[in-house]
C-alpha cells in the first residue's frame, strides 16, 4: 500500500461519511493562509475526536495545541449547549487565527484559547479549578507528551478520556537508533502511561492523508 492508495481510501470515507463543510474547509484553507504548518488532524481523524468526544458525553474539555482551530472546531461540535472548551496554543499567531476560525464556526460561546506556553498555563488551570475535564486531546510539541499527560491527570476525574495524537511517527516509534527529540518524548509518554495505575490505555496505528501515525488513548479508572 502507497500513501496515494491511503489518501484514496481517506477521500473515499470522507466522501462517504461527510467529514468536512465549508466552515471547516475554511478553518483549513485559513489556515494555510496564515502559512501555519499543515499539521492538523486530517477531516477523518477530527470526525473520530469529535465521536470520541460525544460516546464519552464529554461537557468539558480540554485541548492542548490550537494550531489554527481545526480540530478545536471538531470538538467543541461535540458539546453540549452547556458545555465548555479550553484549548492552549503557545503562538499568539496561531491563537488569532484559530479565533477567528473559531467565530466563524458560531462557536465562541464554548471556546476559550489561552495563550502561552502549556506548561505554563496547565498549573494555572489546576489553582483556578478549572478542571476536571471530561476528554483532553493532547496535540501539541512531542518532547513535552509525558509532562501533559502529567497535567492532564490532574485535571481528570475518573472516566476521563484521554487521547494522544502522533504516536507512531511513521513506525520510527520503535526504532532504537532514531533519537529525535519528538520520538524521546513519546517513548516517554508511553513509559509513563505504563507505569501509571490510574490508567487504562491502548494505540491505534493509523493510515491516511496524513501519512503512517496513530493515537493513544486511555480512560482514567482511578483516583
Amino acid at each position: 500500500m502507497s500513501q496515494e492508495q491511503w489518501t484514496l481510501v481517506d477521500d473515499y470515507i470522507s466522501d462517504h461519511v461527510s467529514t468536512s463543510d465549508p466552515i471547516l474547509e475554511h478553518a483549513l484553507s485559513s489556515t494555510q493562509a496564515a502559512e501555519i504548518p499543515s499539521i492538523n488532524v486530517s477531516p477523518t481523524q477530527g470526525k473520530y475526536l469529535h465521536l470520541l468526544a460525544k460516546i464519552s458525553g464529554a461537557k468539558k474539555i480540554l485541548e492542548i495545541g490550537t494550531l489554527g482551530g481545526y480540530s478545536t472546531i471538531w470538538l467543541a461540535r461535540a458539546l453540549p449547549a452547556d458545555g465548555s472548551l479550553i484549548t492552549l496554543e503557545f503562538s499568539p499567531e496561531h491563537a488569532d487565527v484559530a479565533q477567528s476560525n473559531i467565530n466563524n464556526a458560531g462557536l465562541s460561546h464554548l471556546v476559550e484559547i489561552k495563550v502561552g506556553a502549556a506548561l505554563d498555563t496547565l498549573p494555572k488551570l489546576v489553582e483556578n479549578g478549572s478542571g476536571p475535564f471530561d476528554f483532553i486531546f493532547i496535540d501539541a510539541d512531542k518532547v513535552n507528551n509525558a509532562n501533559y499527560l502529567s497535567w492532564a491527570l490532574k485535571l481528570s476525574h475518573v472516566g476521563t478520556v484521554i487521547i494522544c495524537d502522533n504516536v507512531i511517527r511513521g513506525g520510527h516509534l520503535v526504532d532504537e537508533a532514531n533519537v529525535s527529540p519528538d520520538l524521546i518524548g513519546t517513548r516517554e509518554f508511553f513509559d509513563a502511561v505504563a507505569a501509571e495505575k490510574r490508567l487504562s490505555a491502548t494505540a491505534l496505528q493509523t493510515v491516511g492523508v496524513k501519512g503512517y501515525d496513530g493515537f493513544a488513548i486511555a480512560l482514567v479508572i482511578a483516583d
